[in-house]
């Protein structure tokens, strides 16, 4: 809690450095973070791996229907999903990732990287090694982490209220035991099963559509009528005929 508190006083600090200054530094100016700290100014053009630090904490924000590559390249489409962010936050949406951007980034995760209101205990209830599934325990980790980070822009688009996920990573073995199919998402890391709370399973359907998610199964889909899916695998495909999807 001491470090959340910490970390969000510092990103007020550089907003208001940034506002008030004009800032356009070559470096990200907030120094002080327990996962991941920006040590320079990313725009299009830039390539790296601190470009896909930033590729995947903007993966909740590729715009309606789209999923955002996370290739360490700074392009059109990391420039449009990183203004999305921005705007989401009351940023200047100039596309730019410079200290106000990172600052917010900040404020949002945790010291292991997870997005403020999620964490990897949530996306996997099977083992706590992430082995067993379809790719390698560090593939659905970082698929997990990938999710997370899409599910923080779900909430936040749905106005801050919590999202709860019923399942996420399995191992072949726990998908037996609950009937997953074979070639379940849910082996790879990157799915998760939301439940009904503050919003219903359609609003959770129809709002996915814009953060990055390629699959979407809910209500009217078989087997799917007490929670809505989300993955991201290679092509979308999208079924909720309850919900008009």
């Amino acid at each position: 809690m001491f470090r959340r508190t910490a970390r969000l006083l510092l990103s007020i600090v550089m907003l208001m450095v940034a506002a008030l200054g004009g800032v356009v530094a070559t470096a990200g100016s907030a120094q002080a973070d327990d996962c991941y700290t920006w040590s320079r100014t990313l725009s299009q053009g830039a390539s790296g791996s601190d470009v896909s630090q930033l590729q995947i904490r903007m993966s909740g924000y590729p715009g309606y229907g789209a999923v955002l590559a996370v290739d360490g390249s700074y392009g059109p489409a990391t420039t449009a999903a990183v203004k999305r962010f921005q705007s989401a936050y009351g940023l200047a949406a100039d596309g730019v990732a410079g200290p106000a951007t990172f600052s917010k980034i900040y404020a949002l995760q945790d010291s292991d990287c997870t997005p403020a209101h999620f964490s990897y205990a949530e996306l996997n209830r099977c083992n706590s090694t992430w082995s067993g599934g379809a790719v390698s325990a560090a593939a659905a980790k970082a698929n997990a982490l990938r999710t997370m980070w899409k599910l923080e822009a779900l909430r936040h688009a749905l106005g801050d209220q919590p999202i709860t996920v019923t399942s996420g990573f399995r191992s072949y073995s726990c998908n037996s035991a609950v009937g997953g199919a074979s070639s379940s998402r849910h082996l790879y890391g990157d799915a998760a099963d939301l439940g009904a709370g503050p919003h219903s399973l359609c609003k959770l359907a129809q709002q996915a559509r814009n953060h990055g998610f390629n699959g979407i199964l809910g209500p009217g889909y078989p087997g799917h009528n007490d929670h809505t899916h989300v993955d991201h695998r290679g092509s979308r495909y999208w079924s909720a005929p309850s919900c008009g999807i």
